[in-house]
């Protein structure tokens, strides 16, 4: 763990893989749930002091610890695609993302309270104000990012915060927490590894008032059972399984190249990649042939060396879920076109995968994949394309491509967070996101996002009868 700038070894080891060639190269420190209260316990005492200063200080310290993270940049790059296996420009980018996500919230501000009422009877304001200890949970797809886009809003807020990374990218967390650690006074921020009996014990633990998570749906809901017990506030994303449904008529040479890099995104690991495509059924063949072409032209292999594409998924688990949901695709009656196996090779790569004729109800459709794979589904009707697309449990989002006015119409008839038109799974920092059902629930980035770490307090202050009308509460 590290807290304050400096490691904390845990009473357990972590072993962690390079999943480009399934060998483990490092370990990192496993807490126990007694160490996870200590933790807890320091970022309680620590809380009163943070949350007193100023926003515009803790605005400023921000600021240090996005250029503090940047010093460290091309270092924190290269340990991420080690345990997480995305090419190295890839994690780069991520990192100058996660600098940039410092300096960009600590632009936002809450706003100064609110006068409700201001009459003969009473003078009422209406404020945020933090929450308290914030537990942080951050998957193994954007480690770095996904963690600061939770912490940066936290601290503007007020709040102090423990972050937990997924055990099996936690390296380049937890050295971004030893390199931002110093700007920060102690206990306001640390970050503890371990695996679901860490998480459990952070999530549940008394002195915790809010938890931002993302992950599966199954941790998700054992979360939300959890918090329910003493409301602790919940910021579930909780993936997506991302419909993209293109228009007949489309000019698919001017969209199939981006349809096919926005499914492939990370090797498939993006919550927000495009996961199943719908065609018009005239238009079916060209646009496989397209998907397919762009898949024979990837360069796949380990990210640390250039010119690499695609990377392996981020560990064995994965790949066989992929790979298992591929086979039942396959044995329902689904034709796999290119791909639909892993690589004869070391580490974990699947082949990028593109496959059409998918039977409705297909576990590939329904269920989120999360790997370098493209179903391509032919539709006869749009309203079909449309009822497929929402068929499944997941609301994150989804993309409509072709004629702008027409799309934007299909888009309203997607039941999701985000609807993209003539793009998909573009994030920005000051646009919320967030989905529905079992994609989750609450909002991250942004205005919006930096609310969720607050909570409305009211100051009422009845007037004496007779008195003057004086206001008594400064807003």
């Amino acid at each position: 763990m590290t807290t304050a700038g400096s490691r904390i070894a845990g009473s357990g080891r972590i072993p962690v893989e390079n999943p480009a060639f399934g060998e483990v190269f490092a370990d990192a420190p496993a807490c126990t749930p007694d160490e996870v209260d200590a933790v807890v316990g320091a970022a309680a005492s620590a809380w009163p002091a943070w949350r007193a200063l100023s926003e515009d200080t803790r605005r400023g310290l921000l600021r240090d610890c996005g250029a503090a993270l940047s010093a460290h940049a091309a270092e924190i790059a290269g340990l991420l695609t080690r345990e997480q296996g995305k090419p190295l420009n890839e994690a780069t980018a991520e990192v100058r993302l996660a600098c940039d996500w410092f300096r960009h919230t600590a632009a936002l501000t809450l706003g100064p309270p609110e006068r409700a009422a201001d009459d003969a009877g009473a003078d009422v304001v209406v404020e945020r104000v933090p929450r308290g200890v914030v537990a942080a949970v951050a998957p193994s797809n954007f480690p770095v990012i996904l963690s600061v886009v939770k912490i940066a809003p936290a601290l503007l807020a007020g709040n102090t915060v423990v972050l937990k990374p997924s055990p099996v990218c936690p390296l380049s967390t937890l050295r971004m927490g030893e390199v931002i650690g110093p700007c920060l006074p102690g206990g306001v921020l640390s970050v503890i590894s371990g695996g679901a009996d860490v998480g459990a014990a952070l999530t549940g633990h008394r002195d915790v008032r809010m938890v931002s998570f993302t992950g599966s749906v199954g941790s998700g809901r054992r979360i939300a059972r959890t918090a329910a017990a003493s409301f602790t506030h919940v910021v579930l994303e909780l993936g997506g399984n991302d419909a993209c449904v293109v228009l007949p008529d489309t000019d698919l040479a001017a969209v199939a190249g981006q349809i096919f890099r926005r499914s492939m995104v990370n090797a498939g690991q993006f919550c927000a990649a495009i996961k199943r495509v719908y065609v018009s059924r005239r238009q079916q063949g060209q646009l496989v042939e397209a998907l397919v072409a762009a898949a024979e032209a990837l360069t796949i292999g380990d990210g640390s060396v250039p010119g690499t594409d695609l990377g392996p998924v981020v560990s064995r688990e994965q790949r066989d879920h992929v790979s298992a949901l591929v086979t039942q695709a396959r044995q329902a009656g689904a034709r796999v076109v290119t791909g639909g196996t892993p690589l004869d090779r070391p580490g974990y790569f699947y082949a990028p995968t593109v496959l059409t004729d998918l039977p409705a109800g297909t576990r590939l459709e329904a269920d989120e994949q999360f790997g370098p794979v493209i179903p391509v589904i032919a539709y006869d009707d749009v309203s079909e394309a449309v009822a497929r697309a929402n068929a499944t449990p997941f609301g994150l989002g989804g993309s409509v491509w072709g004629d702008e006015t027409t799309a934007c119409e299909v888009a309203a008839l997607l039941d999701c967070g985000t609807t993209w038109v003539n793009t998909h799974g573009e994030l920005r920092h000051d646009v919320p996101f967030g989905g529905t059902r079992s994609s989750g629930v609450g909002v991250e980035y942004g205005h919006w996002g930096l609310l969720e770490y607050t909570r409305l307090r009211v100051r009422h202050v009845e007037r004496q009868r007779g008195s003057a009308r004086a206001r008594s509460c400064q807003p």
